[in-house]
């Protein structure tokens, strides 16, 4: 280090502090910021942080802590909640230290609350939310609504001019002020509907996140651990580290086999950290005075919040949470929104090409009815301010036709329709953390699934074991019921404890409770951890009679573990005998292939005592053949096995490790004593069969990518159905998998439906792989070795549940709350449900944009007036963009969803069914407009001036409700099906719509008068309205039976002739 930073790392240390004083978020604040070693030796290293913390690094906060100063320290020695470090003394027994006494009982809401408010709780900052007027400026900020305003507001002065500054007959009301109101009120209608979604939206979202931000993290709390909500870990605490943690808050390493984190996140530093003890660091200061340097010795004992845990166990001490953290610190800034899904971009385009030529066609208006007035200026007789009023309402049938052209709904229906399926999909047990994953599900045309807890219930119990070389057991009941034959000549499993001889017991009970990371619920004495350690856990004390876990691991002295991986595929953890000379007992468990081969002896005889003997090649074979009849009926095999070794002298010079205790596991996979091979049963979950065969019926493959043995995985797989038995489909082992080119591979996958005993590394090449063949690839994963390929996956599914690592779910786009296959069917339902909704909205959107912007543009009257209104196209306006994105977006899926085969990635966002009813719908609109403004007085014999004015509101009201009904020919288009009812009773929000869109239109038809323009119709042209109307349904019924082909033909011919025109 040199003199500048070793400056400047003193001047950020901080004061000397007494003995008795509780630290400060500032004087931590300098530990991490960046890592602080001088900092950390002034504070007196974890000694130091555990006085001034008032906590105890073995047993962690007391869950009776209220206020701060009822931890009193003493020098030397720590005293938290009534426990003395060293002599202990608990609050239960009513021993207390001096100068306490004992209370009543702390409500919850007092516990840790000197705490809380010195060091805050561990919520992460959230990005500040836009405030409802925020969103109403949003909605308003648009150039467009701008000049439309403006127009209004100069109508609206002229219409009062003209109402208060001038004489009108005895019959002409004095209403020309109504138009600029009603105006002004359809602006303040669209921007608060806009508004509201946006809120809703928001809402939605802000749910969602919070959802994702919660989790459990194992802390010890009063010397027992526990599992705690991520946002209750507290400065303080004392948490548990594994393989697959994403690190909850910043902190100083306790103690740690292992321990290795990924920390680019956070650093940017590519290198994996190990990371050592605090104590380490602080002896090797000490002995040079408190200098350190970084390049000389890489010990680091920080712990970085959102980093994560890749290998190792430890635990280590909590010194900032929440916003004080490094992460914390890095979140605030870095809340941004969420980037456009696919769908969202390509619907912008569209929007911008609609918008477009809304504004030619607006432009092309203002041009000619302006040319108009211009010419008639001459020949002109009203008054100045008429003439005004005139000008006035060509600018505003201008504007409001580029409102209207401009389809703000288009972006806002994929949103709505993504936001609902999220929080719909939670109750499906989906949790969703990426939008996209939405929208790509529903077209997912494979999914490469675990085993174990996703096809699995996770539910697992030992059923059958062999215990040395000449002993089975079985659960009669089990065994029975599932698999004939396996128990054969097998003793009871509820025997076992009395034929094995205590030593052999023993040995057994050890290696079980000490060679596992789950922990013990004191609650409910249920664990928490590997579903696969849980079961041998209850299979130890059931049947062979082990006490608290708690109490058998105190009485071992566990010197070295080495986690599960999935690559070595076994654990092993050592411990130091009791004996005199060093020596030590390492206990192994893992895949039965891989362990058997490493054997060389096994227990003689398990009833007589633990005398070993040569495990011969014979005895060997026989072992094998025990674990593939295990298999062969789904059982997951789990091999035990033991070694005791001695320490070499070390090559290393330091002087305080004189032996080499840090064993590798390849020094311990040698020469191993055989102790036995259990099965595990884990039934599958109710509905799996139909949910697969409800993917391959979707046309999707679902292929069983697992770690399990070969035949554990062909039975689970024929009992799915994913793996036929007409011999079609095919397995693999990894290894083979491994040693095949890319063109090999890509030969085989087509038939390859399980994939046995792989890595991580296996399952992302053969996401690569399927990828690169042109799939849409979901996949599972648990793991943290997992997350290569839940990356690079176009979907990806952890698992929410006990099963799944915090790396995993960070990697992933979706989460399994429950770990169940089913919901990955409900996702693709949902996928498909979202693009059908989105496509629902587009053609209705494009057809009403398409017959409006044609006959405003191609119809006005002598005045310069549009056939309809500036306020009736504001309602039109709201209807279209609002309120149809509400009713059609949010469309639950429909089983037949799961009849059809995935779209491709080609597949155009416009269709050919959606363009026959496009065009159709439009032609048969334009063709009821035009004749009834062109022929409808004669063909409904209206002389009259109250029967012309009531054909101006007869069009109106026609129009109206020929959207209305077109809405079910598009709810009902993407799936062709003739009845367009079937089904709208489970949409209540497209009835709800439904509803107010037509009470709103009978509303305006009655009482709308001057401000739209209309007048009251009689009970016969209300018929014709709805009798022209409703026809748009037979009509659309006619263009679904239409083939597609021939407009398949035409489509292509037009592409080419739209190329030679514009080639550029």
């Amino acid at each position: 280090m040199d003199l500048d930073a070793l400056a400047e790392a003193k001047a950020s240390r901080p004061q000397t502090q007494r003995a008795d004083d509780v630290l400060t978020p500032k004087d931590l604040a300098v530990l991490h910021n960046p890592k602080n070693y001088s900092a950390f030796f002034d504070l007196g290293g974890l000694p130091g942080l555990e006085r001034g913390l008032r906590t105890d690094i073995k047993s962690g906060l007391s869950e009776r802590e209220t206020g701060m100063d009822d931890v009193a320290i003493e020098p030397k020695t720590l005293i938290f909640g009534g426990a003395v470090h060293g002599n202990i003394h608990t609050l239960e027994s009513g021993t207390l230290p001096s100068g306490q006494s004992l209370s009543r009982p702390p409500t919850r809401g007092d516990l840790f609350s000197d705490r809380k408010r010195i060091y805050s709780d561990n919520h992460l900052p959230v990005k500040k939310q836009p405030t409802f007027p925020k969103l109403l400026w949003m909605s308003y900020n648009d150039p467009i609504l701008f000049l439309l305003t403006g127009a209004a507001v100069v109508s609206l002065a002229i219409g009062l001019y003209q109402t208060f500054g001038t004489a009108h007959t005895p019959d002409t009301p004095a209403v020309e002020w109504v138009e600029g109101v009603a105006i002004l009120v359809a602006i303040v209608v669209i921007v608060l509907a806009g508004s509201l979604n946006d809120w809703e939206k928001q809402r939605q979202f802000q749910k969602l996140n919070k959802k994702q931000l919660e989790r459990d993290v194992k802390a010890v709390r009063s010397g027992v651990s526990r599992l705690l909500r991520i946002s209750e870990v507290l400065v303080g605490d004392v948490i548990h580290l594994e393989p697959g943690d994403v690190v909850p808050a910043d902190g100083i390493m306790i103690h740690g086999h292992n321990v290795v984190c990924d920390e680019s996140s956070t650093t940017g530093e590519a290198d994996l950290i190990h990371k050592a003890a605090g104590d380490s660091v602080f002896s090797a200061m000490e002995k040079k005075n408190g200098a350190w340097d970084t390049d000389q010795y890489h010990m680091d004992p920080f712990l970085l919040a959102g980093t994560k845990v890749l290998d190792g166990v430890g635990t280590f001490l909590v010194t900032a949470t929440g916003t004080n953290s490094t992460y914390g610190k890095i979140l605030a800034t870095l809340r941004d929104e969420p980037e456009p899904t696919p769908l969202q971009t390509r619907l912008v385009s569209v929007a911008k090409h609609i918008t477009q030529a809304g504004a030619v066609f607006g432009t092309v208006l203002f041009v000619v009815l302006f040319i108009r007035f211009l010419a008639n200026l001459p020949h002109n007789t009203q008054t100045p301010s008429d003439k005004g009023k005139t000008f006035v309402d060509i600018v505003i049938i201008s504007l409001t036709v580029l409102v209207i052209a401009i389809p703000e709904g288009l972006p806002l229906a994929v949103t709505l329709s993504l936001a609902y399926a999220s929080t719909r999909m939670l109750r499906d047990n989906n949790l969703v953390r990426h939008l996209k994953a939405c929208e790509t599900m529903g077209n997912a045309t494979n999914i490469c699934s675990d085993k174990t807890g996703t096809l699995t219930q996770n539910n697992m119990i030992v059923t059958a074991c062999a215990i040395s070389t000449t002993l089975q057991f079985h659960d009669q009941l089990q065994t029975s019921q599932l698999a004939s034959g396996v128990g054969a000549g097998a003793i009871n499993i509820s025997d076992m404890n009395g034929t094995l001889d205590p030593d052999v017991t023993l040995i057994i009970q050890q290696s079980i409770a000490l060679n596992s990371t789950a922990i013990e619920e004191r609650r409910d004495q249920q664990f928490i951890g590997s579903s696969t350690e849980s079961a041998l856990l209850k299979f130890a004390q059931i049947h062979l009679g082990l006490g608290p876990l708690r109490e058998t691991r105190s009485l071992a002295r566990v010197t070295q573990i080495i986690p599960f991986n999935a690559i070595r595929q076994c654990m092993a953890t050592i411990i130091q005998l009791p004996d005199q000379e060093p020596r030590y007992r390492v206990f192994i468990k893992g895949a039965p292939e891989v362990l058997l081969t490493k054997c060389s002896k096994s227990i003689h005889d398990a009833r007589e005592g633990c005398q070993v003997a040569t495990l011969s090649a014979l005895v060997r074979e026989e072992l094998s053949g025990i674990v593939d009849s295990y298999a062969a009926h789904a059982f997951r095999t789990i091999c035990l096995a033991y070694r005791d070794v001695i320490p070499l002298p070390s090559h290393s010079d330091q002087e305080s490790d004189p032996l080499m205790t840090n064993f590798t596991l390849d020094y311990l996979l040698q020469d191993l004593t055989f102790l036995g091979v259990v099965g595990i049963h884990d039934p599958l979950r109710p509905g799996v069969v139909h949910s697969v065969k409800a993917c391959q019926k979707a046309g999707v493959t679902v292929r069983m990518v697992t770690g399990d043995n070969v035949l554990t995985a062909n039975a689970i797989a024929r009992q799915c159905g994913i793996l036929s038995d007409d011999g079609t489909d095919k397995s693999m082992l990894g290894v083979e998998f491994r040693t095949l080119g890319d063109d090999e591979l890509k030969r085989a996958i087509p038939r390859l439906k399980v994939l046995a005993r792989s890595s991580p590394q296996d399952k992302q090449r053969l996401v690569a792989l399927l990828k690169e063949m042109g799939e849409i690839v979901a996949v599972t994963g648990d793991g943290t070795n997992d997350a290569p390929a839940l990356s690079s996956a176009d979907v990806s599914f952890s698992m929410g549940g006990n099963s799944g690592t915090e790396v995993a779910r960070e990697a992933s786009s979706i989460i399994l709350m429950t770990d169940d296959f089913t919901s990955i069917v409900k996702a693709i339902a949902w996928g498909r449900a979202v693009n059908n909704s989105v496509k629902k909205f587009l053609q209705i959107t494009v057809t009403i944009t398409s017959v409006l912007v044609t006959v405003i543009s191609a119809i006005s009257n002598s005045g310069g007036r549009s056939i309809l209104t500036a306020v009736q196209l504001m309602w039109i306006n709201l209807f279209q963009d609002t309120l149809a994105s509400l009713a059609l977006a949010t469309d639950p899926p429909n089983p037949r969803l799961l009849n059809r085969k995935p779209e491709a990635k080609s597949t155009p966002l416009i269709t050919i069914p959606m363009w026959k009813n496009i065009v159709g719908q439009s032609i048969y609109q334009l063709t009821v407009l035009l004749v009834l403004y062109f022929a409808g007085a004669r063909i409904l014999s209206y002389h009259a001036d109250t029967q012309i004015q009531q054909l101006g509101s007869l069009i109106f009201n026609t129009y109206v409700w020929l959207q209305i009904f077109n809405m079910y020919n598009s709810n009902r288009q993407c799936d062709n099906t003739i009845n367009v009812f079937e089904g709208i009773h489970r949409n209540w929000l497209f009835m709800s719509i439904n509803a107010i869109m037509i009470g709103t239109q009978v509303l305006i038809s009655f009482v709308g008068g001057a401000a739209f323009s209309v007048v009251r119709l009689t009970p016969g042209q209300w018929a014709i309205s709805l009798v022209v109307a409703a026809l748009s349904l037979p009509i659309g019924v006619l263009i679904r039976l239409l083939p597609d082909k021939p407009f398949e033909k035409l489509q292509i011919a037009l592409r080419k002739m739209w190329k030679m025109l514009w080639p550029w």
